[in-house]
């Protein structure tokens, strides 16, 4: 399952460099998190960096985009293999 970040992100900055697929950007008002990129760290990390570093716990599981850690892991090695 992919993350989202809701509206109470408060634009701290610290989200964005910790991931290691470049899923955080900048949006309209608040960071985003691209789905299609996010695999919750899934290869990289036990724990999702984002939510680690999050001062605010604005990064939930993102209920649209539901799946497994076997698919997180498949995007993962999806991203790493181009």
């Amino acid at each position: 399952m992919a993350l989202i970040i809701t509206d109470e992100c408060i634009n701290c900055d610290v989200c964005e460099p910790e991931c290691p697929n470049g899923a955080i950007s900048q949006g309209d008002e608040i960071y985003v998190i691209d789905p299609n990129l996010c695999t919750e760290c899934v290869g990289h990390f036990d724990e999702p960096q984002c939510v680690e570093v999050c001062p605010v716990d604005c990064i939930p599981k993102d209920p649209d985009h539901v799946e497994t850690e076997e698919q997180l892991l498949e995007k993962f090695n999806r991203i790493i293999n181009g």
